[in-house]
């Protein structure tokens, strides 16, 4: 049968998936972006259905109903804090099949090879392209699709098929158990996990020398089981592969999550891309290569915005200091909401600098309905937002835009950084990290030459903070002793609604 339309399909799917990655660079077109993801998908689906492979259609009707219920689901249910454990462990799911179909396209070796056996043929012989030496037309046309296309393939195609799919199965195990402790760090007590995962830096003694003997042994066996071993060694790959996911993941600090779901994004979209080689489906392999590389760069960009090397974050994660941090003087001064009101409504040039405690509280409305008001008395209020705000990048901006904040107001530290001399009021909204003095005081922070959001530099800084604890990296804020900081505690969201009525 002639696929022709499964395959223009497969470009036109790709194309639209370029554009969404494209569009998904900037606020005003993010939208538009993600329309295209999903009808790029849903041509995808349509052409692989009727394309090669096509039948079980009831099978597959229900499954993609059921996939479309629990999608439909988790959109609605999940909040915006929970975005990063949600992909997490859609990180899993990605692992997950690309072992099965690794392990599949093994067996499907193994029986093709059986057949050539029981035919007198020989795997990977073919005289005619169609049917291999000794393997009858009513065997052949008896193989599933996929069977088919290995009884095609030559002795060279086949070893190159075995190492795809070896390097299949050991990428997608090391995403499943890494994105899965992921999943269990960033989610913490609310977890769907049976236990808990604690978030700090934890590995079994012998650390890294452990992760660096399951690789070789990984090795070891690929080339064990390319040498015509058998299927055991790849079921031991996939074992080793598992262990160096969870232990590699376990032993990275919560403080380095985001990193670690951006490098496993680029995991599953390496493991998609060996499923695509593996079954011969040109789209996997480029929508493979799409995420894998798109995972590779937000990962640098993200170590970039932390002045932190990729390596040191997958080996070592932050609570690496080179020696006792600074002692810190003074006090946390706090301040009720007449303090800020008055600050507010005496100053001419006004920076918020929003975190996560800002998207816990759900307080960006009331963020947006206060810097409304101000912004209607003639103030000039921005946004300052770090590269790593949130739990991912564009976490803080997709929440400001939901709230109707000009896009215009909403600047990157870089551009905005050397304003706060400037500004007379900084306020700061559930962060921590990327607005640490620290990074560039203390060389024996575990965060030292992060580069972070000057906002000491105001004329006067306000904290919106629930407590004086230390924040989801444990590291101590200088920031808060400081003598033009004032501390005002409270949730964010009932912080900025008592703030509104009193800013005239």
């Amino acid at each position: 049968m002639d696929f022709g339309f499964t395959t223009a399909a497969y470009v036109v799917a790709g194309v639209l998936f370029i554009f969404s990655l494209g569009g998904l660079s900037g606020q005003e077109s993010a939208k538009r972006a993600v329309w295209y993801g999903i009808a790029g998908m849903a041509i995808a689906v349509l052409a692989t259905l009727i394309g090669p492979g096509q039948g079980l259609w009831a099978l597959s009707l229900v499954l993609i109903a059921i996939g479309a219920v629990v999608g439909h689901q988790l959109a609605t249910r999940v909040e915006m804090t929970q975005m990063p454990e949600l992909v997490a462990i859609m990180h899993s799911l990605v692992g997950l099949a690309a072992v099965f179909v690794g392990f599949n396209a093994d067996i499907m070796i193994n029986m093709v090879s059986g057949l050539y056996a029981e035919t007198g043929g020989v795997l990977g012989a073919s005289e005619d392209g169609i049917t291999a030496i000794g393997l009858p037309r009513e065997v052949h046309d008896g193989l599933s699709v996929f069977g088919q296309l290995v009884a095609k393939k030559t002795a060279v195609e086949i070893t190159i098929l075995q190492i795809e799919l070896a390097l299949g199965i050991w990428i997608g195990a090391v995403t499943f158990t890494g994105s899965v402790v992921a999943y269990g760090k960033l989610s913490g007590s609310s977890s769907l996990l049976p236990f808990k995962i604690d978030t700090s830096a934890k590995q079994l003694p012998g650390g890294h020398m452990l992760n660096a003997a399951a690789a070789a042994l990984s090795v070891l066996f690929l080339i064990l089981y390319l040498g015509g071993s058998g299927s055991w060694t790849l079921i031991l790959l996939a074992a080793l592969a598992l262990f160096i996911g969870y232990h590699l993941i376990m032993g990275i600090g919560g403080a380095d999550m985001p990193v670690v779901v951006s490098m496993l994004n680029s995991y599953s979209g390496w493991a998609a891309a060996a499923i695509g080689f593996s079954l011969g489906n040109d789209l996997l392999i480029v929508v493979g290569a799409l995420v894998g590389s798109s995972g590779a760069i937000l990962s640098y960009i993200m170590c970039k915005a932390m002045n932190r090397s990729f390596v040191s974050v997958i080996l070592g994660g932050f609570g690496g200091a080179a020696g006792p941090a600074a002692e810190i003087e003074g006090e946390q001064i706090a301040i009720d909401a007449d303090g800020v009101a008055t600050a507010l409504n005496e100053a001419d040039s006004i920076i918020i600098v929003p975190g996560y405690g800002m998207a816990v509280a759900q307080a960006q409305q009331s963020v947006s309905e206060l810097v409304r008001k101000l912004r209607a008395k003639g103030k000039e209020v921005r946004f300052g937002i770090h590269p790593v705000a949130g739990r991912l990048p564009g976490h803080m901006n997709v929440l400001l835009a939901e709230a109707k904040v000009p896009y215009d107001i909403v600047l990157e530290m870089d551009e905005i950084n050397e304003d706060f001399p400037d500004t007379d009021v900084s306020i700061i909204i559930g962060s921590n990290d990327i607005v640490n003095p620290a990074a560039q005081d203390d060389p024996n922070s575990p965060i030292a030459g992060m580069p972070v959001l000057e906002v000491w530099k105001a004329k006067q800084t306000f904290v919106l903070k629930r407590g004086q604890g230390t924040g989801y990296s444990g590291i101590e804020n200088p920031l808060f002793f400081k003598d033009n900081t004032r501390m005002y505690y409270g949730d964010a969201k009932a912080s900025i609604d008592a703030l509104l009525p009193k800013v005239e």
